[in-house]
This record gives C-alpha cells, structure tokens and sequence, in this order.
C-alpha cells in the first residue's frame, strides 16, 4: 500500500527578494511535508525565514519577493501554477491564516460581525439574509461572551486576546483544510495564550484540519505540535517529532534555542550559548529589611471614565449625580515597597493593572489618589506634566516594551541615547556628549560604529541595547522595565537579561521588573507582586512565591506557561 499524499507538500522551495542592494534569498531549498489532521511547529528567530514560508505557501509575498524553485502542492494541486483569482478562492475556503497582530489585521473601521460576514459570503458560506446568524454562531464557537453584542463592536473596543479570538473565527469561518497560525500569542499574557492555543486546538481537531504553528517558543511548540521543523538563515536544520527534538536536539542551533529558552530552575548564565558564556557575575548584595527604602507606594488608585459614562452636550444645564458605575478603577488600593539595590517583578494578566502602576510610577499618568514616596519625597502629588522639570526625575527611568516603537525613527542612535542628556544632563557641548553616549554603548555592549545607524538598521537586541542605554544615561536609582525583552528572540532576549542583571549590580540600581513571564521574573527578581483586576494578591520572595503559591490566581499563572520538556 502507498503512504497517503500529504496535505499540504512543499519540496525545495526557495524565495528571493529583490532589493538596492541586489537578490536577497529568504528561504532556500527548503522541504515540508504536512499530513492530514497533523499539527507542524515551524521554530525558529527572526529571520529565519518561518514567515516568508507561510508566505509563499498563501501566496501573499509583496512585490519584490517571488518564488524561485520549487513546488508548493495542496490537495496534490500544485498551487504556483494556478491563477491569481483561483488562489484567492482557495484562501479562506480550502486553507486560511491567524496572522500575528490580530488588531493590524483587522479592519478598525468596520464592525467585527460584519467582517466575518464579509468572509462567509465571500466564499459562498452564506446567503446575504442568514450571514448575520451564521457571525454570531461563529463568534460563539470561538468562545465570544455576550456574541450578538460584540457582533456590532469595532476592534478598538476588544482586548488584545479578544481580538485574537476575532481572528480565529475569521480564520475558521469557512472551515478550511489547513489553518497557518503565524506567531498567534505574541504579545499575550500566559493564560491568555493557553485559552487561544487551546481553542485552536480544539476546534481543528473537532473539524480534522491540519494545523502549521510558526513560533519562536519552543515551549509552545512543545506543547500543542505532533512535529517540529527548526529553521535557522532560510534553510530547514532539523526535523523530527516534538518530543523527541526537545529531548534530544541534534543540531548545534536546535540546542542554543532550548538552552535560551526560560525554564524552571534555570539560570542567567544558563541561559547564553556554552562558547558564549560569561563569567558568573559579581552577587548583588540581598535586599532585606535593613536596606534603605527607595520608593513606597501606599494605597495607590487609578480611575477611568467608564464608556458612555461623560455627561453629554445636552444635560450640561441640567447636571445629575454620576452613575456608581461611571468609573472603572484599574489600580484599586495598591501599596507596597521597592528598596535600594532591589529588583521587585510585578506581574499578571494583561489588564491587571500592572502598566498602569509602573506609568504612575514612572510620573506619567496621574494617580487617582494615593502616594507615591520616592526617597521620602511624596513624588504623587506632582502633575505628570510638571514632573518632568523636577529634580527627581532623572533618579527614575524606564525601558519600554517594544525597542522599535520606543525610538524615534527620525534619530540615530547616538541622537536617541544623547536625548535626556540634552534634557537632564547637565553637560555642554558636543562632544562631551559624544563621548558619554560612547561610554554608555560601550557598557551595554552596543558597537560604537552603530551609533550613527537609525533604527530600522538596527537589528531588535541592538535596539534594546539603545533602549538601554538611554534609560541609565542620567545614573538613575530606580529602572522601571515594562515587559523589555517581550519583542525579542529568545537568544537575544537570554544576552539582554544577562545584561540587565550586570548592570543591576554594577551600577547600584532597582529595578521594577513588569512581566507576565514568570520564568524570567524569577531569575532577574528578588521579590514578585502578583496583580489581578487592579489589585495584589499576592507578594513576598520570588523562590518562594512561585515555588510554594498561596493564591489560586498565581498558581493558575504558573500552570499556564509552556514549556520543553526538560
């Protein structure tokens, strides 16, 4: 008896991209095989080319990108040969795709039930006259609560993780064959993630669909593939069943991958590549009760105007009492202590209330009520928009989430770093501050030649490195870190949190460390505060939280994350 043909077979496949420079090859005589029913994980860093296969796959690549060799064959149809308008029924109806940033794929001007709709009557899913019924049903397979009323709602009123589940049932709507999920967690909270993948999961399973998963998470890819293709510069380096690979990785770069990627008791320095490996870096003296207190939050809040809740032009001479309901408070009572030389990671789902925290901290958002003491100085009671010419500003900094949206593209490097200098800094001339913006590339390890680069000519962990950079320009004593390493490749991110550590200690800093990664939390944090729904509901030593939680919620938290096997 002969095997049966896969679904979906790509042989030899290779895609190039024509640039000023000349022909980029992005994908290189590379072969994947997907049977019916089978879940693949595509891994890989940025760069890899996972993408650019999905890509080429759908026949979506941009103009300047083509396939140059190969053959992509669906159904035993070859797909490269066949007209653009056939293509574009294919898609949708016979295999579709979750693309990473679910708002960016959504149309944010058109009502969520009505895109689906537009897809069902695209492919002949639906009759104008059931397509509405037949939205909603779909909005309520992908677990939508309340479904005819987030029919009408447009994707700038959904959450990051509702908006993802929007996608889904775009993705599902006319019930496809193959499903490509491109990075369909990125930026969500772990059990936020968990909910996504397992409705995946459950739902290609219940309608025997095959499922390709590209993803820099090995512990994902881990936990929801049967197979797994490693990809490293365009070319596939090793193939072979999830739970074998992560067992037993062959290839040299499968191993750097499992040793970067965040797992319970692991190290720092674990982290980094064997040849790469630094020195064990100097301890950092333990916080305790004896160490001075640098900044105190007490019975912080932070209210919002709920929707629909301001008073209208019309009842302006007729003003009435405001609603109980006309406020959403998304800090409620908070308090709690960072001390000098302390690294406190402050952590939970995504609208718990922790961003909202650290901008407050950080001076700028203004707080409810409450008080913000930082060296004994109430810093709370100052407007955000006059904290910036206070003294005490520059004792507090913050690296933010995202190292590309974080820089201003219109500035180089040495422009972006040089930035609080000019404002804060105190030094004249131009080359006094060339030569500190030198002095701090140099300390986090960003090549001097780079610093006349703009942004897009720099690759992610350089950016972070910029980020960096401009955050400890002024010598602060407190660091905030929101979610810094969240965009990165794990092995970038694995250099970036040696980095943080190192300069932690060397120059005498705390930090608050805001993360929904648990793992990384607690290699890089002496205490953890657990936030939900704007509130604490748990704190104290990181080892101990998170190997012996008391609230249910933390140890929901940990049972969500995903991880290889070790």
């Amino acid at each position: 008896m002969t095997a049966a043909l896969p679904l979906l077979d790509v042989r030899n496949l290779t895609v190039e991209f024509a640039t000023r420079r000349g022909i980029v090859t992005a994908v290189e005589q590379i072969s994947i095989a997907v049977a019916k029913g089978e879940t693949l994980g595509i891994v890989g860093e940025s760069g890899s080319g996972k993408s650019v296969t999905s890509y080429a796959v759908m026949r979506i690549l941009d103009r300047a990108g083509k396939i140059a060799n190969g053959t992509v064959s669906f159904s035993g149809i070859d797909i490269r040969g066949m007209k653009e308008d056939e293509v574009r029924d294919l898609r949708g109806r016979e295999m579709s795709m979750i693309f990473q940033n679910p708002r960016a794929a959504l149309n944010p001007i058109r009502k969520v039930g009505k895109q689906i709709e537009d897809v069902l009557i695209r492919h002949v899913q639906a009759a104008p006259s059931d397509a509405r019924e037949k939205a909603i049903e779909i909005l309520r397979q992908v677990r939508i609560a309340r479904p005819e009323e987030r029919y009408h709602a447009y994707p700038f009123e959904l959450s990051g993780g509702m908006c993802q589940r929007i996608v889904i049932a775009l993705a599902l709507a006319c019930r496809p064959q193959l499903l490509i999920a491109d990075e369909p967690t990125t930026g969500l909270d772990v059990t936020t993630q968990k909910a996504v993948m397992d409705l995946v999961v459950e739902l290609t399973r219940e309608r025997g669909m095959s499922t390709i998963l590209i993803t820099h998470d090995l512990g994902l890819a881990a936990t929801y593939c049967d197979r797994v293709v490693v990809m490293e510069k365009g070319k596939v380096v090793e193939t072979a069943d999830s739970a074998i690979i992560f067992k037993s990785p062959l290839h040299p770069y499968t191993q750097k991958l499992m040793r970067a990627t965040p797992r319970p008791n692991a190290t720092l320095r674990g982290l980094l590549p064997e040849g790469e490996a630094l020195p064990n870096p100097i301890p950092a003296p333990p916080a305790n009760d004896d160490a001075a207190m640098l900044l105190k939050v007490e019975n912080l809040v932070k209210e919002y105007p709920r929707q629909g809740a301001t008073t209208s032009v019309f009842s302006l001479f007729k003003p009435k009492a405001p609603a109980a309901d006309a406020t959403f408070r998304a800090v409620d009572g908070i308090s709690f202590e960072v001390r000098r030389g302390e690294s406190v990671g402050l952590v939970g789902e995504s609208g718990c209330g922790k961003s909202t925290t650290s901008m407050m901290v950080m001076r700028l958002l203004d707080p409810t009520s409450g008080r913000i003491l930082f060296n004994g100085e109430d810093i709370g009671g100052t407007k955000a928009k006059d904290f910036a010419g206070l003294p005490q500003r520059r004792r507090i900094q913050m690296v933010f989430q995202d190292p590309t949206d974080s820089l201003n593209p219109r500035f180089t490097a040495v422009r972006a770093i040089a930035d609080p200098l000019l404002r804060m800094g105190g030094l004249k001339g131009g080359a006094a501050i060339r030569a500190r913006c030198e002095e701090l590339a140099r300390r986090v390890g960003l090549p001097v030649d780079l610093l006349d680069r703009f942004p897009h000519q720099l690759s992610g962990g350089q950016k972070a490195r910029v980020g960096i950079a401009r955050a400890i320009a002024l010598d602060p004593e407190l660091v905030i870190l929101d979610e810094p390493t969240a965009a990165l490749d794990v092995s970038v991110q694995a250099v970036v949190l040696n980095l943080l550590q190192d300069l932690k200690v060397s120059l005498g800093m705390s930090y608050l460390f805001v993360s929904h990664d648990l793992y990384v939390v607690r290699m890089l944090c002496d205490r953890v505060i657990v936030m939900k729904s704007g509130r604490i509901v748990e704190e104290g030593p990181t080892e101990r939280v998170l190997a012996a939680p008391e609230a249910e919620y933390t140890r929901e938290l940990l049972s969500a994350i995903p991880h290889p096997p070790v």
